[in-house]
Parts: structure tokens; C-alpha cells; sequence
């Protein structure tokens, strides 16, 4: 049984702007727990004891959530990385923290027990999970012979392909391996340059894989991930409220009398939902979140504090911790052709693979009354948006739109 895991979680997660400005990536939230939370609730699930955390970036907000591991039933380990100087660099780092066999796994993939399960099966040797995407281009592209890595492409082969899946189990040969890479053209010690010079088999990811890089990629996790909520209720529920199929309600929270629930649904603690609101599959309320009468929420993530307190729509969104939306507020999330939505993201255009995408909107953002927002769009936090405007593309944070 392998017992010990590294979960490399010292980036900054620029990718993911505006959501990461004031909350590191492994914390972003996902069916009530963040996604490095679900990654330790599934390690402990197949037999991980002790987990060896890599932090750096706003590394005290990680150990603070996380503490000793305790609460998860596991032993937590802190290892720094004090400056990024790639991934063969951050393992590197727990040689002298690791026993034996370990899974390792970059922080922002999900993972679940059947393919460690998998990996597994490989104790004594060395092992990486593979994937097939469309294209291939973002990613690490994996050549196999006979279940063996032959060689790896950084970046670039565009259509189908099999790629790099981020979840390995390496042994104490991986740590000999990183002593002999040199830096690559971009400056940075590669573990992919270590695996290559080692005997690695294989092994086709079962099921859904997703690499949380993108804002939008933080939905499409999340549609998965809410499948598997369960019915369970520890707030108030009103009378004169439907509820279809399974919703988890947080302590504290109300469900007030009119309401309409289509599961699944998961509400946080501290919540307030109506009179009068409709909650559609897929929605995400993270705790102390309001939605008011004749709002309608679909497919989307209020993080901790946000409000869609009077008529709103917000459909297949990601809404940032505070965000207040005015009186009349609606998100596109449809273009009207219908084709698939692109944004521009961190300077270029990016085509997101989905057909229905609204608003990715950073923290501590203010819509006025009956203003709209295009789909496609993305704001940066502590931006404010007058009364009936209509705002299309990408606004940097503390922006002033009127």
C-alpha cells in the first residue's frame, strides 16, 4: 500500500486570474471544499497517511486551512519552495521528507480513488498517468512503447493526442534522477527531464480528467464534482419551497418560502436563499452567500459573501468572495449564434471549449441597478459597474465602468 504523497502546490496560479488575486489556487473552492482539500480527501480514501504539502506562493493561508492534517485523519508535512524554479526543482525538495513509494500529484488536477488505485498496482516501480485530449497543444504530449514512457513534448503537437496527466508514483530513484537535469530553455528544472531517463510505465486515466488551469475550467470540475452531492439538510427550509433531486444545505442557512430547487445544489453555511429564488443544477453557494427574490441562479459558483440579492440571473459564472450584484443585474451566458465562447485572458485571445460561459468576476466587485453583462466577460476584483451599463470583454481590476 503506498502511504505517503507530495501534492506540488507552491505556484501562483496566474492562469486562473481574476480569481486567484487574493486567494491562492490550491484554496479556489469546489463543492464545498477547496480543490486541495478534495485531493487530501481522496489520498486518505486509498491508504495515504502522510501527505508532504510543497508551498510558497501565500503559503501561510495553506497551512492555515489545512493545520497538521488532523482533521482530514492524516499527517500534514510543509515543505518550502522559497523561489519557483520549476516542478524538478519542487520534488527535489522532499527527498529528505519521503521513506518510500509516493504518489505526487500537481495541485491543480483532480484525482480520484480508482486511478491511484491504478498507480497503485505499480508499488516498487515507477509510474505516470496519461490522458487523451483533443489537442494537445497546452500540454506535455506522452509517447508510450509497449506501456513504457519513450519520450515527452513539451507543448505544441496540435490535435488528438496523449498527454501528461500530473499524477505519478515515484520512488527514492526519482530523487537520484533530479540530480542530473540541467535547466531548460525556459530557465527552469524540468521533472519531465528526470523521467525520461528513468523506466516509467503508462497508465491510461479512467474517466473524466480535468487540469484546473483556466478560470472556466473551474466550472466544468465542478459540474462533475456536484453529481456526486448528497441529499443532507442542516438548515431551515421553509414552507411552500420544491425541491427536486439532492442538495447539501449548511448549517445556518434558509431556505425561505417560494423557492424553487432543481439538484443537484450545494448551499454553504450561512446562506440565505428567497423568498422566491430559483437554484438550477450545478449551483455552488460557498457560505454567507444571499439570493433574493426572483433571482435565478444556474451552473455557477458564488465564492464565500457574494450576493445576488433582487432579481438577477447569473448563469454558468464564476462569482468572486463580496461581489455585490444590483437590483436587475443579469450575465449573459449564451452567444446567440451559439457557437463556442472565446475571452480574452491575460492578454490573448483563448477559445474556452465552452458553449455557454458568463462572467469569470475577481473579489469585491459592485454592479449597479439593471446593468448587463455580456458572456464571455471577465473582471477584475474591486471593479464597479454603474447603473444600466453593458460591458462586454475584459476589464482589469479596480476598473470604473459607466
Amino acid at each position: 500500500m503506498i502511504t505517503e504523497a507530495l501534492i506540488l502546490a507552491a505556484g501562483k496560479g496566474t492562469r486562473m486570474w481574476p480569481l486567484t488575486e487574493n486567494i491562492p489556487k490550491p484554496l479556489l473552492p469546489l463543492c464545498g471544499n477547496a480543490i486541495i482539500e478534495q485531493q487530501i480527501i481522496v489520498l486518505r480514501k486509498v491508504g495515504v497517511k502522510k501527505i508532504n504539502i510543497l508551498i510558497g506562493h501565500r503559503m501561510k493561508e495553506i497551512s492555515d486551512l489545512l493545520g497538521n492534517g488532523e482533521s482530514y485523519d492524516v499527517k500534514i508535512n510543509y515543505i518550502v519552495q522559497s523561489e519557483q524554479k520549476g516542478t524538478g526543482h519542487a520534488v527535489s525538495l522532499a527527498e529528505n521528507h519521503i521513506k518510500s513509494s509516493f504518489f505526487c500529484l500537481n495541485g491543480d488536477t483532480l484525482i480520484d480513488e480508482r486511478n491511484l488505485e491504478l498507480l497503485a498496482k505499480k508499488e516498487n516501480q515507477m509510474a505516470m498517468m496519461i490522458t487523451t485530449v483533443d489537442d494537445g497543444k497546452k500540454f506535455g504530449v506522452v509517447k508510450s512503447n509497449n506501456g513504457m514512457l519513450s519520450s515527452i513534448i513539451e507543448k505544441g503537437i496540435s490535435g488528438k493526442s496523449s498527454i501528461n496527466a500530473g499524477i505519478y508514483l515515484f520512488n527514492d530513484k526519482i530523487f537520484k534522477s533530479l540530480k542530473n537535469i540541467k535547466k531548460s530553455i525556459r530557465g527552469e528544472l524540468e521533472l519531465t527531464d528526470a523521467l525520461i531517463s528513468n523506466e516509467i510505465y503508462t497508465i491510461e486515466y479512467q474517466g473524466f480528467w480535468k487540469d484546473i488551469g483556466s478560470p472556466w475550467d473551474l466550472l466544468t470540475a465542478n459540474e462533475v464534482l456536484i453529481d456526486k452531492t448528497e441529499n443532507e439538510i442542516y438548515g431551515k427550509v421553509e414552507d411552500n419551497v420544491q425541491i427536486n433531486g439532492n442538495i447539501h444545505l449548511g448549517e445556518n442557512s434558509v431556505i425561505k418560502s417560494g423557492t424553487y430547487i432543481e439538484g443537484p445544489v450545494w448551499i454553504g453555511e450561512d446562506c440565505v436563499v428567497g423568498p422566491n429564488a430559483y437554484l438550477r443544477k450545478g449551483t455552488v453557494l460557498c457560505g454567507n452567500n444571499k439570493v433574493g427574490a426572483a433571482s435565478e441562479i444556474k451552473n455557477a459558483i458564488l465564492f464565500e459573501g457574494a450576493k445576488a440579492p433582487h432579481h438577477n440571473y447569473v448563469g454558468d459564472s464564476v462569482i468572486g468572495r463580496e461581489c455585490n450584484l444590483g437590483s436587475g443585474t443579469k450575465v449573459a451566458n449564451l452567444r446567440l449564434d451559439k457557437k463556442e465562447i472565446s475571452v480574452t485572458h491575460k492578454g490573448k485571445r483563448v477559445v474556452t471549449g465552452r458553449r455557454k460561459l458568463g462572467v469569470i468576476m475577481g473579489d469585491n466587485v459592485a454592479t449597479g441597478i439593471n446593468s448587463s453583462i455580456n458572456s464571455g466577460t471577465i473582471i477584475g476584483s474591486e471593479t464597479r459597474i454603474g447603473p444600466n451599463a453593458l460591458i462586454s470583454g475584459t476589464y482589469e481590476s479596480k476598473s470604473l465602468i459607466i
